[in-house]
Parts: C-alpha cells; sequence; structure tokens
C-alpha cells in the first residue's frame, strides 16, 4: 500500500513530473503575492480543493482576524494584497474562523454546517467540508489556511498531517520570501542614504585644483565605502599661511563620516593662534570630547600643519595620528618627523599638544596619511609598511601627482587577494 499523497492520483512519474513543474514555476517567483497565487493554482489543480480561506491575526488584539485570501474574490476579480492593501481586508471575530485560528492546532470538519449569523457565512457558501491548517511562527498560529470541499467527508484524514506539513513548510518560504523583499529594499534605502551622506562629506573636501605658493601638492581620498571616517582640509589663513589638516575617525561609514563633518567644522570655527596647530588640535580635543566622542568610545587622530610660503617653513602638530613621512632632498633620506604624537582627539579633555617645526628647502618632500595607507594587509596578512612610499619619495622623476598615482597602483597590487579593508588618504607636497 503506497502513501497517501497531496498532490493527486497517476503513476508515481507523472504525480513527479507535475511535482517539478510547480516547483520550477514557484523557484521564479520575487513576489510573495504572486507567489502564493502560484501555489493556490498549483494546489487547486493537485487536489480538486473548490474553495479555500487564508486568515491571519498578526498584529490584531484577540479575538480579532484579518481575512486576507479567499477563492471567492479570485473568482470575482477582487484579489487583495495582505502586504499592500491590508486596509482593505475584512477584520472579524467570532465565529467558526476565531473558532478554528485560536484553536491552534489543525482540525478536519467533515460535514459543515455554518450558522446564518456566522460573520464569515458568505465565505463558506456551499462547501461541505473543510481541513483547518494552522501556520505556525514562533509556536503560536498566527495564520490559517482553510481549504473547502463542496461534498461533504471529502478530505482523506490518512492526507491531513501531510497537508499540515506542506502548508507550513510553504507559509515558511513566503515568509521568508517576505523578509528577504524587506531586506533588500531596507538596504536599497540604506545604500541611498550612505550615497547622500558621501556626496556631502566630498562636498567638505577641498577642491584638486588648490594652489600653494611655493608648495605643490597632490591628493588621494578612498573611503572603505560611500562614505568614511578620514579626512582632509587644506585651506588658505588671513595672515597667508596654509592650513594643512588630516583626520581619521574611529570606525567606518555613516557614524565616522558624520563625526568627521562634526571635526570640520569645528576646525573652520577655530579662531585662536593661527600659526600654532598645537593650540588647534587643543580646540577641537575640548569640543570632541566635551560633547561628541566621549559617550561612544570613539576618537579621532589628527595631523595639522601651517605652511608659510614666504619662508617655507612648516609647523605641525600630531594627535595619535601617524606622523609624515619627510624626504629631504639635502641628505636624500626619508624619515619621520620629530613631532610628538600624544592622544588622539577626545580620550581626554585637558590635552595638550607640542607644536614642531621644519624649515623646507625646495625639492623637500612630506607624504601625509592615515593609516590605512601603512597598515593596509596583503592576502598573507602582510604590512604595506613605509618602504615603497619611502622609495617613491625619494624618486626626482615624479612630481607629487606622479608619486601618489605610482603610490596608489603599489598599494592596489599589495592588496589582491585581500582588498581595501579601511578608509586610506595620503597627500605628497613638494617645496618649490
Amino acid at each position: 500500500m503506497h502513501s497517501p499523497d497531496i498532490f493527486g492520483g497517476g503513476p508515481p512519474a507523472e504525480r513527479l513530473a507535475r511535482i517539478v513543474d510547480a516547483m520550477r514555476e514557484i523557484s521564479t517567483q520575487t513576489d510573495p503575492q504572486q507567489l502564493v497565487q502560484v501555489y493556490r493554482e498549483r494546489l487547486i489543480d493537485f487536489s480538486e480543493m473548490d474553495g479555500f480561506l487564508s486568515v491571519s491575526r498578526r498584529g490584531l488584539q484577540a479575538p480579532q482576524y484579518m481575512i486576507t485570501r479567499s477563492s471567492r474574490w479570485e473568482q470575482e476579480g477582487a484579489i487583495k494584497n495582505p502586504w499592500t492593501e491590508r486596509n482593505e481586508l475584512p477584520v472579524l471575530e467570532g465565529g467558526i474562523l476565531g473558532e478554528l485560528l485560536f484553536a491552534n492546532e489543525p482540525r478536519l470538519v467533515q460535514e459543515l454546517d455554518i450558522a446564518p449569523d456566522d460573520p464569515a457565512a458568505e465565505f463558506f457558501a456551499g462547501m461541505g467540508s473543510l481541513a483547518s491548517i494552522p501556520v505556525f511562527d514562533g509556536g503560536e498560529a498566527l495564520n490559517l489556511v482553510v481549504q473547502m470541499r463542496e461534498r461533504p467527508h471529502a478530505f482523506d484524514p490518512e492526507r491531513f498531517p501531510q497537508m499540515v506539513w506542506m502548508t507550513n513548510l510553504f507559509a515558511r518560504a513566503t515568509h521568508n520570501l517576505v523578509v528577504s523583499n524587506q531586506l533588500e529594499k531596507a538596504h536599497a534605502e540604506l545604500a541611498a542614504e550612505h550615497e547622500a551622506i558621501g556626496a556631502i562629506q566630498r562636498g567638505l573636501l577641498p577642491p584638486g585644483d588648490v594652489v600653494i605658493p611655493n608648495l605643490d601638492v597632490a591628493v588621494h581620498n578612498a573611503p572603505l565605502g560611500p562614505s568614511g571616517g578620514d579626512y582632509h582640509d587644506i585651506f588658505e589663513r588671513p595672515d597667508g599661511t596654509w592650513g594643512i589638516l588630516v583626520a581619521d575617525v574611529s570606525g567606518h561609514g555613516a557614524p565616522a563620516a558624520v563625526l568627521m563633518a562634526i571635526t570640520h567644522a569645528l576646525a573652520h570655527l577655530y579662531d585662536g593662534p593661527e600659526r600654532s596647530p598645537a593650540a588647534m588640535l587643543a580646540h577641537l580635543n575640548e569640543h570632541l570630547a566635551d560633547r561628541y566622542v566621549s559617550k561612544t568610545a570613539t576618537f579621532v587622530t589628527a595631523f595639522y600643519g601651517v605652511y608659510d610660503p614666504s619662508t617655507r617653513r612648516f609647523v605641525h602638530a600630531v594627535a595619535g595620528h601617524p606622523r609624515p613621512r619627510f624626504y629631504c632632498s639635502v641628505e636624500r633620506s626619508v624619515a619621520p618627523t620629530d613631532a610628538p604624537r600624544n592622544l588622539p582627539l577626545g580620550v581626554e579633555r585637558d590635552l595638550s599638544y607640542l607644536d614642531h617645526t621644519i624649515d623646507l628647502v625646495p625639492g623637500d618632500r612630506l607624504l601625509i596619511h592615515t593609516d590605512g595607507l601603512n597598515e593596509s594587509r596583503d592576502a598573507e596578512g602582510a604590512l604595506f609598511g613605509y618602504e615603497r612610499t619611502d622609495e617613491l619619495l625619494r624618486c626626482r622623476e615624479l612630481d607629487p601627482a606622479g608619486v601618489v598615482d605610482s603610490l596608489v597602483k603599489s598599494m592596489q597590487a599589495f592588496m589582491v587577494g585581500r582588498g581595501q579593508e579601511d578608509d586610506c588618504t595620503f597627500l605628497v607636497a613638494e617645496v618649490r
């Protein structure tokens, strides 16, 4: 004796072919409403079902429930989408549907007799038996599927467990598709927001054609995503000196971009001593520690330098940031400057920073960067380091733009098999 099959009669090969054909069609559906519609059509074809109802109590207070689908509506061409037209669906309470839904268990009613005053009586007109199949979520029957036949005793009790099993499996698949679509929509909205944040962030960066007397500058800025926490700024001060600010907010993405924008605003509100980068960093640290980072466990590393074109003097200070690489054209050597690093901005409120001065000459170069440069890794986890950067800084055949371009290519070749893992910004400046 063969096992009962809810997919109709006939030889096994024919039943299997029908099932495979149905599964292929179902697998192409990406819209939950269309998926359910295809499944219903196939189920009716397989089981010779005469009518059906779908009921839900999601988001409703007992004893209320909502009719979400009905074969009568399909016959009348009035199908409602329970995900997009929920407000147009009838909400009832009591009656046979309330009894079946809140029973929280499957039931067969082989001799159907609906009271005329039952709130759902119209949906059972002409039906003689039904199979009530709860759809469980979190252990509770939040939905109910009711299959109906016109004649009494039309449902085989031997097949009923298989019906319950298959209905709940399909319901779970539908639920997963709904969640997947919701996640896809949410992801698209977040991506659009991040793109907008990135566009705003890029608007805060200096233009690429900044002209500084006696100093050629080239910059590379590559956030890990549409927005990031690296920041650089180049601006002329009222006294004719030029400020160069490079900062790195801990973390990535939108939160880091927001804090970067705050840092930008604080820097441009600074009205203290113009030729003291240390004073500027102390100003940033005080405001960041007071209002923005103390409660979020974030911090900002920063470099700020002031270049005087008339004397070629460069004064700079560092707050937990990598020190610049300095190419001395006289000695043809590359080494970090001697600027003290101190703690990053926002870690402690009352911090002081120290200025460090370099008297530059034509041909000297500076590489100012975030740790996304030197801490990039290859496929085996080795650090990019400074050997390649220093070699390019020594190369007199390359101008600053050429050094930046070559450094980008060197990094990309180094990171093959691993890819970029952090925001990366670096700036090459050469004295004329």
